[in-house]
């Protein structure tokens, strides 16, 4: 099957659209264990910058960053919200795996 790049309007049938989609997820998959890397460096810097995991000030900045961005561009803010704070619970979880818990 051709895995060329093709708008949604372009895919002639149901393969070729799952095609694109299944490509995309990959995309994101791979975006995922990107942001985790950083997440990753974020363990090795917050103990020397006296953080902890959980900051809940960046937590909600990073949730109104991504409600705005899925807003201007025509996905549902609630979900994307959604989607973003279960990353970002799995990313504190990790965090507090090597960190420990402990107030801000």
């Amino acid at each position: 099957m051709d895995r060329t790049r093709r708008a949604p309007t372009e895919c002639p049938d149901m393969p070729t659209l799952r095609a694109q989609i299944d490509d995309l997820d990959t995309q994101l998959v791979t975006l995922l264990v990107e942001r985790a890397t950083y997440i990753d460096r974020a363990i090795q810097l917050k103990p020397d910058a006296g953080l902890p995991a959980r900051i809940r000030d960046r937590v909600e900045q990073v949730v109104a960053n991504v409600r705005n961005k899925a807003d201007s561009q025509g996905l549902d803010p609630d979900l994307t919200e959604s989607l973003w704070r279960k990353i970002i619970d799995w990313s504190i979880d990790r965090e507090e795996r090597v960190l420990g818990t402990h107030k801000e």
